[in-house]
């Protein structure tokens, strides 16, 4: 087998020694263009998983590493004259050189044939003479770049600047520091990789580059400022360069990994940079290409031929690589908008920062250094020995026992819109379960508001009653939790079947007309083209909501939510993409937002003064033109500003063409930056689905509550789960008399875990 690696970088090389020493009858050439010791950067930074790894397959290069490592347990974060040290995190760093040469030794020892000063030749020519080809060539791959049509790239360029430089000491702990300039917040990002070295990246937004002159600056110059700025971690001493180039990250996503010619000839694989990257505040680079090596060798090892090999290289390493680009997305974002983070305390600034990607999380961190975490806690006033998803919080004159909110969910199960058994357990259920505020589902103002004939409303006296009777079942069985519901219209999205039968699908037949703030149709040629409101019109849907909001108060309800969210019918006045009008709701965000304010106003003039009002928002259309997550904090300031008690912030589901950037906890960060410009308490939603997510949101300041759906679901008493997990025991979580004896969690069994990928005898 002949095997051509274009790129002697690590993954490259390591690649490269792997398949040869998997089969010594291999044919193994590496082309690289530069110099045997030529690099940029200075130190990397490899987690216990990868050396592990690295352990398992080749114990020679391991034990090559290991002399070279420079090991350390700290985080310091430093913010305004405050530094914050976190213990416990354990990281292993070595010089890029160092590494490099590792390799390289590794290499020729196992036969590999390395070309330095030689330019590979084209994937295309090298696969007519090799049965595979790696195209291990970083971020600016010429590989990738010549069959871009196979691989479909897709390339963002990111809002920061960032250099990497180094200086002349070991810093003794991973060391963020944060600086507040005339020209704007600059951050380094400061890590030791030898006993007298550190590397130092220095990042900031492009604006404010641009405004410290970096703009003009060469590279020793760049180095000097650098210094000067951030002379107190420095200790005063210089910045040194190695090729140190200011340039904005680029994130690389690839459709595809591999492909075979279709004239014939081996195979073309891309690995490392070339195939994807990842932040460099996720510390991920050079860790995901030598994982890459990994997978690959192992599964060329396994498998019948190199199709079927790398198949299966790009099925196991795309999941994880996808994961690690989420939380790299959530870390990168974080620090592109540092400017809104700063006003934070300082201990719970370094906690938002620890947990910035959720891969860290609150639970790690107090297992990792739980003097912080309770640190932490203290200066947030959370009592000792309660989670921060326990703590009590107040809107307006309505205190919760505890931050978890049953978010509303659509049952469609009602009749004529009338609440039945069904309601009164699936809501009594959740209530007994421990949530603080338990919403119903969208409860519609008008039998032509519904989205199916399976919605629930609140037009009529008997359906009032309905819900009157959930409401009292709850007070008498549930005491200190409290019931939530929330209003809203379909809009164009209605006259539809239940989920389970089409979800946005015309019904059959029975259809009723449907209005919108504008005659677009959700779907083009499958839903109704809707009605274009008129003045009468929206007079009497806004009154509807007022109606709908009286008959909720005498029904006993503890809070009203409008649904300003998800396409229906205040949401498309919201939204660009869905309001075309020219009179005066729609045009600009202004005018889009009038309607809406006046159902607000009339809402909360019908629904009693003393009981809070919440506005559940689309925060990003997910779409091109639609609303950004800049609109959103102006949509939220609107409705505080008329007595919105909070803004749940939920995404999307406006437009059928949207393209939402899925992902654990992904649309929190809408939450968090409304909740930091404006100081208004948010209820974040999206994919939270642990416990420990709760605590970390919570924790960090990036939201009041926390909505969850699914896992309330999958598990009616999660949140009295989710504190016998924590052994708490408090008032936030009071289990039901009948229930008690199951409050403690039940005993598992043993789990071993995965046995190492790739182990091979020492050698």
């Amino acid at each position: 087998m002949r095997v051509a690696v274009i790129g002697g970088g690590p993954g490259g090389l390591y690649a490269a020694a792997l398949l040869k020493r998997l089969d010594p009858a291999r044919e193994v050439t590496v082309y690289e263009r530069n110099a045997p010791e030529a690099t940029y950067g200075f130190g990397v930074v490899l987690s216990d998983e990868t050396l592990g790894g690295i352990e398992h397959a080749d114990p020679v290069v391991y034990a090559a590493l290991r002399r070279e490592f420079v090991r350390w347990d700290d985080i310091d974060i430093v913010h305004r004259g405050s530094v914050q040290r976190s213990g416990g995190h354990g990281f292993a760093a070595l010089g890029r050189r160092r590494l490099l040469a590792v390799l390289q030794q590794r290499c020729r020892d196992l036969g590999v044939d390395l070309r330095f000063h030689t330019e590979g030749p084209p994937a295309a020519a090298l696969a007519r003479t090799h049965d595979l080809v790696v195209g291990a060539d970083g971020v600016h791959s010429a590989t990738r770049e010549a069959h871009a049509d196979v691989f479909r790239p897709r390339i963002a360029e990111h809002r920061c600047r960032y250099v990497w430089l180094s200086a002349p000491f070991a810093f003794d702990a991973f060391r963020f520091e944060i600086v507040e300039t005339e020209a704007g917040v600059m951050q380094l990002h400061g890590y030791p990789y030898a006993a007298d070295s550190s590397t130092v990246i220095v990042e900031m937004r492009e604006e404010v580059w641009r405004r410290a002159g970096f703009d003009g600056c060469d590279e020793e110059e760049s180095a000097q400022r650098c210094a000067k700025y951030f002379a107190d971690a420095l200790g005063g001493r210089p910045l040194t360069g190695n090729r140190s180039q200011w340039t904005a990250f680029r994130t690389v996503v690839n459709e595809r990994w591999w492909y075979e010619p279709p004239t014939g000839g081996g195979a073309v694989v891309l690995l490392g940079d070339a195939a994807h990257t990842a932040h460099f505040s996720v510390g991920s680079g050079t860790k995901l290409a030598v994982e890459d090596a990994l997978a690959l060798a192992a599964c060329l090892d396994e498998q019948p031929g190199v199709p079927a090999a790398l198949a299966a290289y790009e099925t196991e390493r795309k999941p994880v690589v996808a994961s690690t680009q989420r939380a790299a997305h959530a870390s990168r974002e974080w620090f592109e908008d540092l400017a809104r983070h700063l006003g934070r305390p300082p201990r719970q600034f370094a906690f938002d920062l620890l947990t910035r990607s959720r891969r860290i999380t609150h639970d790690n961190l107090r297992l990792r250094d739980p003097g912080f975490v309770a640190a932490v806690e203290r200066e947030a006033g959370v009592p000792e020995g309660t989670p921060p998803m326990f703590t009590p919080y107040t809107l307006g004159g309505l205190t919760l026992r505890n931050r978890v909110v049953c978010s509303p969910m659509d049952m469609y199960v009602a009749e004529d819109g009338l609440p039945g058994d069904f309601h009164l357990v699936h809501l009594g259920a959740r209530a007994l379960g421990g949530a603080g505020l338990v919403m119903t589902e969208m409860v519609c103002v008008s039998p032509r508001g519904r989205i199916t004939p399976g919605c629930t409303g609140l037009w009529t006296d008997e359906q009032e009653a309905g819900w009157r009777r959930v409401v009292d079942f709850v007070r008498a069985h549930a005491p200190g939790a409290a019931l939530g519901v929330q209003l809203g219209h379909s809009g164009r999205k209605g006259s539809t079947k239940l989920m389970w039968e089409g979800i946005d699908e015309p019904l059959p037949d029975g259809n009723w007309p449907v209005v919108a703030p504008s005659a677009l149709p959700y779907r083009a040629g499958l839903n109704q083209t809707p009605r274009e409101l008129d003045r009468a019109g929206m007079d009497e849907i806004r009154e509807e909501f007022a109606a709908a909001a009286r008959r909720a108060a005498r029904a006993g309800f503890d809070l009203l939510e409008l649904h300003c969210a998800h396409g229906y019918l205040l949401s498309g006045f919201l939204s660009p993409l869905t309001n075309r009008r020219t009179d005066a709701y729609g045009g600009d965000l202004d005018a889009r937002l009038r309607y809406p304010l006046e159902v607000f106003d009339a809402v909360r003039a019908a629904w009693p003064a003393e009981r809070p009002v919440t506005v559940r928002i689309s925060a990003t259309d997910w779409a091109d033109g639609g609303t950004t997550a800049a609109d959103a904090v102006a949509i939220a300031r609107a409705f505080a500003a008329r007595g919105a008690a909070a803004i749940d912030v939920s995404t999307g589901q406006v437009v059928a063409e949207e393209q939402p950037a899925y992902g654990r906890s992904y649309q929190t960060p809408y939450a968090d930056r409304i909740r930091a410009e404006l100081g208004v308490p948010v209820i974040a939603v999206g994919a939270i689905s642990s416990w420990d997510d709760v605590n970390s949101l919570i924790l960090a300041g990036r939201a009041d509550l926390c909505a969850l759906a699914r896992p309330h679901l999958y598990d009616p008493h999660w949140t009295l789960h989710a504190a016998a997990e924590q052994g708490y025991t408090g008032p936030g979580a009071p289990w039901p008399a009948p229930y008690r004896a199951g409050s403690r969690r039940p005993p598992t069994g043993r789990a071993d875990g995965p046995k190492p990928r790739l182990t091979l005898d020492g050698g």
